[in-house]
C-alpha cells in the first residue's frame, strides 16, 4: 500500500512541489501582514505570489520557472525593493535545474544565481565590511545549493544505472535459461534419435527373422517376439525417462541414469540376441570419465550398431574397439556389410549427432565406407577437460 501510494504520489509532481512550496508560504506569511518592504501588503503579497506560484511546476519546467524567479527578483532589485522570504525561490530553481539537468545549464544557473547576490550586494547601501560579509555569505549559499545540486544528479544518474544494470542482467538471465532450455531440448532430441533409432531397428529385424522361422522353427520365432517384448519395453522406459525431463511441476518420477561404458556389455549382448555377430574388445587402462563422456561413448556405439542393423545386411559382422591412449579414448566400430552400396534416404541425422556430441569435449569423429567394403566409424574423445581445452 505504501509502494502504491508513493509510485502514485511521484506521478504528480506538481503536487509535490506545491507540498514543498508550503514552507516558504508559511516562512512568508508574518511578513505579508505589514507590508514594511516599501510597497505596501498588496505588493508584498502579488511580489510573494510570483515568486512562490511557479515553484509547484519546479520539476516539470525547471529552466522556465528558474528563468522567472530570477527575472522578478532581478526587476525587484533594480526596483529597489529589499528582499522577502520568497527570494529563496532562486536557490530552489538553481537547485532543481542543477539536479535535474546538464551541467552546463546548472552553471549558468549558478552564474545567474551569483549575479543576483552581486546585484543585492551593490544596490541596497551596506558598510564597505557589511558588503563584504553579505557577499561572500550569498556566494557560499549559491555555491552550497549547487553542489548539491550536483550531488543529487549524481546520485541518480548512478540509481538510474545501477536499475538499467539490473534490468540488463535479468534479461540476460532470461536469455540464459531460455538458451539452457533449447540446448536441454536439443539434447533431448537428440536421446530420442538415438534411442527410437536402434530399438526400433531391432524390432524390425526381429519382426523379419519371426516372421521367416514362424513356420518352420516356432522356437526360434518365439524367442524373436521375447526380445520385440523386450526391446518395446525398454525403447519405451527410454522415452518416458526422456520426456519427463520436460514436464514442468512434475518431481514425483524417479529417473534412471544416463548409460555409460559399463553399460556397453549389456547393449552388444542385446543387439546379438537380434541375430547380428559382434565382436566387442577393450584395449588399454580404462580412465574414469565424466557421465557425460560416457553417455557419448555410449551413444556412439549404439548409433553405429544402429546402423549396421539397418543397412549392413543379413550377415554383417560388426567389430568394436575401444583403445584408451592415457589422454583420450578412441572408438572403432567395423563391419562388413554392404557399405558404400548401401541405400540412403538422406534422412537420417545419426552421424551428424555423433559430431555435435564428440564436439563438446573437444573430439572428433570419422563416419563412412571402407575401402574394402563395409562402414568404419571412428571417435576420439578426451577423457580430461585439460585435455579437450588444449
Amino acid at each position: 500500500m505504501v509502494a502504491g501510494a508513493w509510485d502514485w504520489l511521484r506521478r504528480k509532481k506538481p503536487l509535490v512541489d506545491a507540498f514543498f512550496a508550503m514552507p516558504l508560504v508559511v516562512f512568508s506569511a508574518p511578513s505579508l501582514v505589514g507590508g514594511h518592504h516599501g510597497i505596501g501588503a498588496w505588493g508584498l503579497a502579488l511580489l510573494t505570489f510570483g515568486l512562490l506560484a511557479p515553484l509547484v511546476l519546479r520539476r516539470t519546467f525547471p529552466r522556465a520557472v528558474f528563468a522567472t524567479v530570477a527575472l522578478i527578483s532581478a526587476v525587484q532589485c533594480l526596483a529597489g525593493v529589499e528582499p522577502v522570504q520568497a527570494n529563496i525561490a532562486v536557490l530552489m530553481g538553481l537547485y532543481t535545474v542543477t539536479a535535474s539537468n546538464s551541467f552546463r545549464w546548472g552553471l549558468a544557473a549558478a552564474l545567474v544565481a551569483e549575479l543576483g547576490a552581486l546585484l543585492v550586494t551593490v544596490r541596497y547601501p551596506n558598510s564597505a565590511d557589511d558588503r563584504k560579509y553579505v557577499f561572500a555569505m550569498l556566494t557560499v549559499v549559491v555555491a552550497g545549493v549547487w553542489l548539491l545540486g550536483l550531488h543529487m544528479r549524481t546520485r541518480r544518474a548512478y540509481l538510474r544505472s545501477v536499475e538499467e544494470r539490473a534490468e540488463r542482467l535479468e534479461r540476460e538471465r532470461d536469455n540464459e535459461v531460455k538458451m539452457a532450455m533449447a540446448a536441454e531440448r536439443a539434447r533431448i532430441a537428440r536421446e530420442l534419435h538415438d534411442v527410437v533409432a536402434h530399438n526400433v531397428s531391432v524390432i524390425v529385424v526381429q519382426a523379419d527373422g519371426a516372421s521367416y522361422a514362424i513356420d518352420t522353427d516356432v522356437g526360434r520365432a518365439r524367442q524373436a517376439l521375447d526380445t520385440i517384448s523386450s526391446t518395446g519395453r525398454l525403447a519405451l522406459a527410454e522415452m518416458r525417462r526422456l520426456l519427463g525431463v520436460l514436464r514442468e511441476d512434475d518431481d514425483a518420477g524417479v529417473f534412471a541414469p544416463q548409460p555409460g561404458v559399463a553399460e556397453l556389455a549389456e547393449l552388444v549382448e542385446h543387439v546379438r540376441a537380434s541375430g547380428l555377430a559382434v565382436a566387442f574388445e577393450v584395449d588399454g587402462t580404462p580412465a574414469p570419465m565424466s557421465e557425460g563422456r560416457q553417455l557419448t561413448v555410449y551413444r556412439i556405439v549404439q548409433e553405429a550398431l544402429t546402423n549396421t542393423l539397418k543397412h549392413g545386411g543379413p550377415r554383417a559382422v560388426v567389430s568394436i574397439r575401444l583403445r584408451y591412449t592415457g589422454d583420450a579414448l578412441e572408438v572403432r566400430v567395423d563391419d562388413d556389410g554392404r557399405g558404400a552400396a548401401a541405400p540412403d534416404d538422406g534422412r537420417g541425422h545419426g552421424i551428424a549427432g555423433m559430431r555435435e556430441r564428440v564436439a563438446v569435449y573437444g573430439g572428433s569423429v570419422h563416419a563412412g565406407p571402407r575401402p574394402g567394403g563395409g562402414f568404419e566409424v571412428l571417435a576420439r574423445i578426451p577423457v580430461r577437460e585439460e585435455v579437450a581445452a588444449s
